[in-house]
């Protein structure tokens, strides 16, 4: 499903931005003129436990340190992109949208993101992104909140 027709269908408030290719998220913000905390980066990972989708700013990183001991499990580990096209089939290479529900996963939220009153992401494409107020987000997906980032 798209996320802009899952956010309609739940009758989330949200605004559909159409930009140049990009296939970052730190160069969605710089496209954006929006500052990287803004902008909700999507992370696959995979660990024992099986894979999950953590949820950060575009200017942060995943600690895998961290992460494990957030998740309980020291086998946390990046997926690769083969792993991401076979979970995420409807979505342009590395553009994966913040809604680990939508893919059957759990999603974990940085506390980083949470800051923010409104977050900025891809919508399952290079050309097209969304914003939404997190507060929408969270409400919606019901992340796991937690601290697993460091400043890149």
């Amino acid at each position: 499903m798209r996320v802009d027709e899952f956010l309609s269908e739940h009758r989330i408030p949200f605004e559909r931005i159409s930009h140049d290719p990009v296939f970052t998220s730190n160069d969605l913000a710089q496209n954006l003129h929006i500052s990287g905390k803004e902008v909700a980066k999507a992370v696959l990972l995979r660990s024992f436990k099986g894979y999950f989708l953590a949820v950060l700013p575009a200017s942060c990183k995943v600690d895998l340190g961290l992460m494990s001991q957030e998740v309980g499990d020291e086998q946390v580990a990046m997926a690769s992109e083969d792993e991401m096209e076979q979970l995420f089939p409807d979505c342009d290479r590395g553009a994966i949208p913040p809604f680990g529900s939508l893919y059957r996963l759990p999603t974990l939220v940085d506390e980083a993101l949470a800051a923010d009153d409104r977050i900025v992401f891809e919508a399952q494409c290079h050309d097209q992104a969304i914003r939404m107020k997190f507060r929408d987000f969270d409400a919606m997906e019901h992340p796991r909140h937690g601290h697993f980032t460091c400043h890149n």
